[in-house]
């Protein structure tokens, strides 16, 4: 019972440790992330703020009721005055019918379609937001997990190298001060160690809070098979060639877009209020009424007899409004400028990152390159000064220094590495792929 136990503990531990890829990390913080949450329920208010000013031109229909009392002197019907208590009871039942608003309906109909689909825009904007931030982490991730590797292989060469001059200390061949001084080198490499591994906890707890995971307990990333290298010699495209792809497929744009043709049709909404509008009206109504003093007949056969139906047409003809309207169009105008600027702008800022983009996969690229030469040269000095370290023809700190000098470079290949990857991965997407990797 107690191994079932214990192997079921371990199933679920497995389980649990779950490898992420990049795409499912961004699939997943797309589908959980809350700031997607609240752009989606934004585009959701631009759909009922659609379907209203669809509604508007269906006809209205109201109910009333009325209930009056009266007292006090009064003018009788044979033309003298006396104390009388009145009542009335008044029911009504009215519809109108908007049948010309200066094309005002229309627009507005015309004006939130563009609204949603400019909302939808930004859904998708945000989506490709954090899109980028979970990769982000997720290079550092990675970044800081190959770094944590490079450390414990420089663990691995210290103690060898303690465990060396201990057997060196015990047959004469080496003094304490030497074996202290190694010892004190693989205690910094730990330290090392022990500063990548933190590292890496924090990255880990900062993409798991972007997917709106409860903890990071268990949670790891695949780490992408990479081949040192490949893709020096592919060729970036131009700024000015992403930027034609991407023009077209960018969400941010396609919004102000959207927001730039609606803002005309606000000019036209405001410019309706020049126009007359005309409604179709019509009702039902019926009333009881008493008089104290007088026989009245009952309250069914009032509201029979007094039943009376009414339809008519009502013309509305704006003359003078205090400038009110003119206005209201010259303020459209300035906002389809000011929508017309933030378009530019926003074409402008979208330039300016695939500019960046472009420049730092070059360096990238070429980082890349000169570091794995530089690391092939640091490997050969490394193993060149350990040989002379071994026959006793170097130093210890000379040893250490050739060393410190090859693992550098390895950090360094790391990070020219997934930068590397990132910027490339990062070209890809704004050209209208999938961001991975």
């Amino acid at each position: 019972m107690l191994v079932l136990l214990v192997a079921l503990v371990r199933l679920g531990l497995l389980a649990q440790e779950k490898l992420w890829s990049l795409r499912e990390c961004c699939d997943y913080a797309v589908e959980h992330n809350i700031s997607i949450k609240q752009q989606e329920n934004t585009r959701r208010q631009q759909e009922l703020q659609l379907s209203t000013a669809k509604n508007s031109r269906l006809p209205n229909l109201s109910a009333s009721a009325s209930q009056n009392f009266s007292f006090g002197r009064g003018l009788t019907a044979e033309n003298t005055y006396s104390n009388t208590n009145t009542s009335s009871t008044s029911l009504q039942l009215g519809t109108s019918v908007p049948i010309f608003t200066g094309f005002q309906i229309p627009n507005q109909i015309k004006l939130n379609k563009l609204n949603l689909e400019a909302a939808t825009a930004d859904l998708e904007k945000a989506k490709n937001d954090i899109q980028m931030q979970v990769a982000q982490a997720y290079v550092q991730i990675l970044y800081d997990l190959e770094i944590g590797d490079v450390a414990r292989r420089q663990i691995d060469i210290d103690s060898a190298q303690v465990a060396r001059l201990q057997a060196f200390v015990d047959n004469g061949k080496a003094s304490e001060a030497e074996l202290s001084q190694q010892k004190a080198t693989l205690a910094k490499s730990r330290l090392t160690a022990t500063q990548a591994d933190n590292n890496t906890r924090l990255a880990i707890l900062a993409l798991t809070q972007l997917l709106e995971l409860p903890t990071p307990d268990g949670f790891a990333i695949v780490r992408p098979d990479l081949t040192v290298g490949d893709g020096f010699d592919v060729a970036i495209p131009s700024p000015d060639v992403i930027y034609a792809e991407a023009i077209g497929v960018k969400p941010e744009i396609a919004a102000q877009q959207l927001r730039l043709r609606g803002a005309s049709h606000n000019i036209k909404i405001a410019q309706a209020a020049y126009l007359p509008t005309l409604s179709l009206n019509g009702g039902l109504g019926t009333n009881y009424y008493t008089t104290s003093g007088f026989k009245s007949d009952a309250f069914g056969t009032q509201l029979k007899n007094n039943f009376s139906q009414y339809i008519g047409l009502s013309l509305n003809v704006p003359i003078f409004n205090r400038f009110q309207t003119r206005n209201n169009v010259r303020n459209a105008r300035i906002q389809q400028e000011n929508q017309q600027l933030q378009l530019d702008n926003t074409k402008k800022t979208l330039y300016k990152e695939i500019q960046q983009v472009y420049y730092n996969a070059l360096n990238a690229q070429t980082k890349e390159q000169s570091s794995l030469e530089a690391l092939q040269s640091t490997k050969d000095a490394f193993k060149l000064m350990q040989a002379k370290y071994e026959n006793g023809k170097a130093t210890i700190t000379e040893f250490n220094e050739a060393k410190n000098n090859y693992l550098k470079s390895e950090s360094d290949l790391v990070q020219a590495r997934y930068e590397n990857l990132y910027q490339k991965a990062l070209i890809v997407f704004y050209r209208g792929h999938d961001l991975s990797f």
